[in-house]
């Protein structure tokens, strides 16, 4: 069914339509509704919804707001979702010109949010349509002076690295030039102050006004050649009323050569105690600058390793069996039920489940372990990862995009992308940063120029020139993405994934952390931890003669005795005549000797005393164990008992969280004495035990309450709304894709040692951008007047606009450098106590 409802339809839309899906249509007035709650939005000029595609197309007039039909559809009791898409933008070179893009993207009526970062060089945009509205995200970009594509694609990353390679040729190419043709320049004019003597020279060398005209062409080819891309850029922007740093740049290298060519050409508009020549400023500035955008590329460079070396890690080819046949192919052309053989030595190509053969396969890269882990039939492997010296074959589960590594790529990717709470006042101090500056020159020359000494000229211009330089924002924008990207890299490298970039500077925050129990402080599978025997009896026959009972048993409780027998190399033997109890046990023939197990009550009911294992119950129950009895003929045999047993790192984990001064607090629906035993034996004094989903989410708001900070690890299905209520949610990666997606940060690896990590690097990247942030804005509050000239009264001190390019160039390699120290920040080993 496709009905319209129209208010006030212009002639001529000047806008075109946006479709966006809908969710939770079912019928005809579902329809009606949809149509409805979209055209009484503003700025909406007419409204459609077609019920078989599920869509929802609508013409955007003037004040149209995307967050507002997407709220309006949703107050109508339907979804409305904004697509995620992400885009490369080139031309950016500071903070303001994020500032700028971010702000053409959201004039595209389509978009809901746009977040631009400059290290990456990506624009993470939120619209309606998705996909759709590119071209108008491009448009709207290159209206505002910069380029804008979709993002490459996986087989187009390579061709977007060698872009990137090409780039930082280029640069390093003008450098030389510049550098070369600069020097000569430098020379003759610095040369001359600081040596008398060659001024004469010279002067002998080259009468009249020939130097100058050296001088003039050396300057001419520098700006006219490496330095051409500040004018091509910084002059449009500057007359479209957003000046970046390409603008200062252009501004004070342009008013030091014009200067200079007023001095050459036409002296006499100038008084006689001011016709000096500012050539080499001007080429030394531009060569300054060059440098430093080349180191601060190859910088960048180095930022982005940790996704290289992620995808890196995926296979090329892959042998897979078809139609009887073995064929060796793309790894991207393999399909989920193929069956992959595996050889000893290569790269697994996909995710899947191992049918026969057996090996160790090392999943460093991925989970962070160290170990090669055991696969066999019935194992997952995961794509990325390299088998060992066995061999085996696997059928294809997950390909493509829905890979681990895939995930992974993509979860760093979004994270690195991501725009922390700290950015956002970053931001808007840059937005106003430039137009600020220029008017600081433009003071600055006119407070000169009235009240400086002669040639007033001449001071004017040199310290407008070099406030113009020193201010450019470039290291403002770089410090906190970089510091992100960085981060984040490392963190994938510690098997911890930020799926929120901001997660970075709440973890920070933290407090407090609240765990659930089962499958993150503990491996969440029932396993055997006890066995005890009475005389008469051996611990090996006992076990199996109850492995082989309890294999006819569905309980997990069975299953776990069954595990810890064969783990013991035991036999399990056929059991005939097996009987379930309910609420008392299992009894039937193994090996033609009666076998029963059960609880104390069922062995009272077949008459048996258990007293002789008290000592053994009462430690059992202290450590939240309770002990299943077994009997053999007639005889009390053995007491055993089955558990959900720590994690290896988890009382270590836990004692580090203490360390750093967080409380933790364990809230699980287990029973209390469980609970508590788990509770001493891991060092966590505060329990919260037999609460349902929705009581985790009431001791985490009660203690939100109290003002704390709170992270939340959990890892099943019922931890979804903890995850989600916490100010932090921590997933274990080893749980339910609910639990997932409901966190801020998935562990990989599966413990709570990479919890600790993740904290622990939270802390190092936000000090990081801190350090850095406190670079960049100290920088231009203590150098911007020292340019203007506020030593000069008193000191005599005025700031060359050569050396305010070298620092302002500095100070963006400075702050690069700097974040690139995350690469080796060190968490606690968990095995040794020392930082890896």
């Amino acid at each position: 069914m496709n009905e319209q409802v129209k208010i006030n339809p212009p002639q001529t839309p000047a806008l075109q339509p946006i479709i966006l899906p809908v969710e939770g249509m079912t019928c005809a007035s579902c329809v009606k509704r949809v149509e409805k709650a979209a055209a009484k939005v503003a700025g909406v000029e007419a409204s459609a919804v077609n019920f078989a595609t599920e869509t929802l197309t609508v013409t955007p007039g003037a004040g149209f707001s995307a967050q507002a039909l997407v709220k309006a559809v949703k107050d109508a009791g339907y979804e409305a979702k904004a697509e995620t898409v992400i885009l490369d933008i080139e031309d950016m070179t500071c903070a303001s010109c994020v500032a700028r893009v971010e702000k053409a993207l959201k004039s595209v009526p389509a978009v809901e949010t746009a977040s631009v970062n400059l290290a990456t060089a990506k624009a993470v945009v939120t619209a309606l349509g998705g996909k759709a509205a590119v071209p108008a995200m491009v448009k709207a970009v290159e209206k505002a002076g910069y380029k804008a594509k979709l993002e490459a694609e996986a087989g187009e990353t390579d061709a977007h690295e060698e872009a990137k390679e090409r780039e930082i040729g280029r640069l390093a190419r003008d450098f030389w030039i510049a550098l070369v043709l600069t020097l000569p320049l430098f020379v003759m004019e610095m040369g001359s102050h600081l040596y008398p003597p060659l001024h004469h020279t010279l002067m002998g060398l080259f009468p009249g006004n020939l130097l100058n005209y050296i001088q003039f062409a050396l300057a001419t080819a520098v700006l006219a050649g490496p330095g051409r891309r500040f004018f091509i850029k910084g002059v449009p922007a500057l007359l479209r009323g957003g000046p970046d740093m390409n603008s200062l740049v252009a501004i004070g290298t342009g008013a030091a050569y014009l200067y200079s060519l007023a001095t050459t050409f036409a002296p006499a508009v100038l008084p006689a105690e001011a016709r000096y020549v500012y050539y080499e400023a001007a080429t030394v500035i531009v060569t300054l600058i060059l440098l430093g955008r080349l180191l601060e590329a190859r910088a960048k460079g180095r930022t982005g390793a940790a996704i290289k070396k992620l995808a890196g890690l995926q296979a090329k080819t892959a042998r897979v069996e078809r139609d009887g046949q073995t064929l060796d192919i793309a790894a991207a052309d393999v399909v989920v039920g193929d069956v992959v053989v595996i050889r000893p030595g290569e790269r697994i190509p996909v995710d899947g489940t191992v049918i026969d053969g057996a090996s160790h396969v090392d999943e460093a890269m991925i989970s962070g372990e160290p170990l090669p882990v055991e696969k066999g039939e019935g194992g997952i492997v995961i794509g990325g990862t390299i088998n060992g010296k066995g061999s085996f074959r696997f059928r294809a589960d997950k390909v493509g995009a829905d890979m681990m590594l895939s995930q992974i790529i993509r979860m760093v990717g979004e994270a690195q992308g991501a725009k922390l709470p700290i950015q956002m006042m970053v931001d808007r101090v840059t937005a106003w940063f430039v137009p600020a500056v220029m008017a600081v020159a433009a003071v600055t020359f006119l407070i000169w120029l009235f009240l400086g000494p002669d040639p007033a000229y001449t001071y004017g211009l040199v310290n407008a020139v070099a406030v113009l330089i020193i201010a450019c924002p470039c290291a403002m924008g770089l410090a906190t993405p970089t510091s992100i990207m960085v981060g984040t890299g490392r963190a994938a490298e510690l098997g911890v994934l930020f799926r929120k970039g901001e997660a970075l500077q709440t973890l920070r925050d933290v407090d407090t952390v609240v765990m659930d129990k089962t499958g993150t402080i503990t491996k969440g599978r029932p396993e055997l931890t006890d066995v005890a025997v009475t005389d008469g009896f051996a611990e090996a026959e006992v076990l199996a003669l109850a492995a082989s009972l309890e294999a006819r048993s569905e309980h997990p409780v069975g299953e776990a005795i069954v595990k810890g027998a064969e783990a013991r190399g035991l036999a399990i033997a056929t059991a005939e005549g097996v009987e379930a109890v309910a609420g008392y046990g299992i009894t039937g023939m193994v090996s033609g000797r009666t076998v029963a197990a059960g609880a104390d009550r069922y062995m009272a009911r077949l008459g048996l005393d258990v007293s002789p294992f008290a000592t053994v119950a009462r430690r059992l129950a202290g450590e939240g164990k309770t002990p299943l009895y077994v009997a053999i003929d007639g005889k009390l045999a053995a007491a055993l008992a089955v558990s959900d047993p720590l994690k290896e790192t988890s009382i270590a984990a836990i004692k580090a969280l203490k360390d750093l001064g967080l409380s933790v607090v364990m809230v699980t629906g287990d029973n209390r004495a469980t609970a508590q035993a788990i509770g001493r034996a891991t060092g966590i004094d505060e329990v919260v035990a037999e609460v349902l989903p929705d009581g985790k989410v009431a001791v985490i708001n009660a203690l939100k309450e109290k003002g704390r900070k709170v992270a939340f690890i959990g890892d099943g299905i019922n931890d979804a709304p903890a995850l989600a209520t916490a100010d932090t949610g921590i997933a274990i990666g080893t749980g339910t894709d609910v639990a997932i997606e409901s966190a801020d940060v998935v562990l990989v690896g599966g413990d709570l040692g990479s919890a600790l990590h993740a904290i622990e690097l939270s802390r190092a990247v936000i000090r990081n951008i801190g350090q850095n942030l406190f670079w960049a804005f100290g920088y231009n509050v203590l150098l911007i007047p020292v340019a203007a000239g506020i030593l000069y009264p008193n000191f005599g001190v005025l700031l060359s606009p050569m050396v305010g390019a070298g620092a302002m160039g500095l100070s963006s390699v400075f702050v690069l450098t700097n974040a690139l120290r995350l690469k080796a920040a060190r968490v606690t080993d968990l095995a040794g106590g020392q930082g890896q």
